[in-house]
């Protein structure tokens, strides 16, 4: 048997720390990202928007959530850039903290009944740079990961990004739950929904310490040392990747999935002037078993997407999934929380999956070392982007008093899935690719038996290439 020798084993070693990190600073931060989109849901429009009307301050509430994604872009330029010419470590530490500064700030802030007009102004600002913030998180650490990860094993590795974002929706919820149950309806709109902002200040000392200790990939540390680092990584990733940014905005546009059963869903369910009547408790349950679940099937995903490639659940996950969309709809409306919960477990927390725990591998695999986060941050938040706006939209074509609600945005829905499969479809398949190749359209995949068997050896740590 073949030992492993000190430069393979701290390798692995690695690869555990950059997955951890991208494990737990994701879900840290979108904890942050999470708590704002639930309070938008269920607390926001009574208490930063005029109460005269209430339709017009629910889709007021939602607008702010989609604020935040509109940022997103442009933060995508920005720190896609820094990531590109700085390192991944180095954006994933800035993110954190615009992050946590942004959510605090959030639990200050007065309400309408105090300042007027300025309460909501100032609430979109903060909105703005928690959306700059998050842009570049995902493809930060999804190329920190890709790029420390073993051979063979990017999809399972990478997944744990992912896996994080799950949890931090967890956490989020289950910040709010005790919350919401405990405490009356008067002291919780008056105080206690900012508790969860205010401990954003654990979130970004937590997440220092975990992320100061991982090494910069490899892969950057040589390319700088060679002098290679671009000097404009976002004009490099528009002019030789340009169509695969393209599909990764399609693809991206599975985050309707996220938007349905968590920030409209909410508030069909919740909000008293479309006379659901779900109590906010109950309801946040919902998305809270649908994540558990979600975080215990996706790196059973990335792992597949290991072993058949990347495309297949992405395709099935985005079809099935936006079918799923008009069962749990109409779950709310005939007021069944147990069906409602189902299906939220089967299109939340295990379809969407198949999407959710590939991208992450998937997004970067696409593009070259020069130019990853770039193209990554800037196609997957265009995506989510125009997605993040559909709650405002949702809420408008379907406000209260509509008729055939779930009708209405299960068929929206269910189409744009469909063009998120259609993208997958036109993508190539990257899971064979060795890392050196990523990015290059002519390189050769490696052969299914030949993989296979350096993929075995590299899961038992006898193998070190990317």
């Amino acid at each position: 048997m073949t030992s492993i020798t000190t430069d393979q084993a701290h390798a692995r070693e690695q690869s555990k720390k950059a997955a951890a990190s991208g494990w737990i600073g994701s879900a840290l931060e979108y904890y942050d990202f999470f708590i704002y989109a639930t309070a938008a849901s269920l607390i926001f429009p009574q208490i930063f928007f005029p109460s005269s009307d209430p339709s017009v301050a629910i889709v007021a509430s939602l607008a702010t959530y989609g604020v935040g994604y509109v940022a997103r872009p442009i933060g995508a330029f920005v720190l896609g850039h820094f990531g590109d010419t700085h390192g991944r470590k180095q954006v994933l530490l800035l993110c954190m903290f615009m992050m946590g500064f942004s959510t605090m700030a959030v639990g200050i802030l007065p309400t309408y009944q105090q300042v007027g007009i300025l309460a909501p102004a100032l609430l979109v600002i903060l909105r703005l740079i928690q959306g700059f913030a998050v842009a570049g998180e995902i493809s930060g650490a999804s190329s920190m990961i890709l790029e420390h990860a073993p051979f063979g094993r990017r999809g399972l590795y990478g997944s744990f990004t992912l896996q994080g974002v799950q949890a931090g929706q967890i956490l989020a919820a289950a910040v709010f739950l005790p919350l919401a149950h405990f405490m009356s309806d008067e002291s919780f709109n008056a105080w206690g929904w900012r508790i969860p902002f205010l401990l954003s200040a654990l979130v970004v000392l937590a997440g220092y310490i975990i992320r100061r200790d991982v090494e910069e990939t490899p892969t950057f540390v040589k390319e700088a040392a060679e002098g290679q680092a671009p000097k404009a990584p976002v004009m490099e990733a528009f002019k030789y990747c340009w169509d695969d940014m393209l599909r990764v905005v399609c693809m991206a546009l599975m985050n309707v999935i996220a938007v349905v059963a968590t920030i409209f869903g909410a508030a069909y369910a919740v909000q008293p002037a479309y006379g659901i009547g779900f109590h906010k408790d109950i309801y946040l349950w919902i998305p809270v078993l649908g994540n558990i679940l979600a975080v215990l099937v996706i790196p059973f995903v990335g792992n597949l997407s290991d072993k058949i490639g990347r495309r297949p659940p992405i395709i099935v996950g985005a079809l099935l999934s936006g079918l799923l969309s008009f069962v749990y709809l109409y779950a709310i409306s005939i007021h069944s929380a147990p069906l409602a919960i189902v299906m939220s477990l089967l299109m939340w927390g295990l379809i969407y999956q198949g999407y959710n725990a590939v991208y992450p591998s998937y997004y970067p695999e696409l593009f070259p070392t020069t130019a990853r986060v770039s193209a990554m941050a800037i196609g997957q938040n265009v995506g989510t982007t125009i997605t993040a706006l559909l709650p405002a939209l949702f809420a408008t074509v379907a406000a209260p008093g509509t008729a055939n609600i779930p009708l209405i945005v299960g068929t929206l829905t269910l189409a744009i899935t469909a063009i998120s499969a259609g993208a997958a479809v036109t993508a190539r398949e990257t899971y064979r690719q060795r890392l050196k190749d990523l990015g290059d359209r002519n390189a050769q995949p490696i052969e299914k038996a030949e993989y296979d068997r350096l993929r075995y050896e590299s899961i038992l740590g006898r193998y070190a290439e990317r």
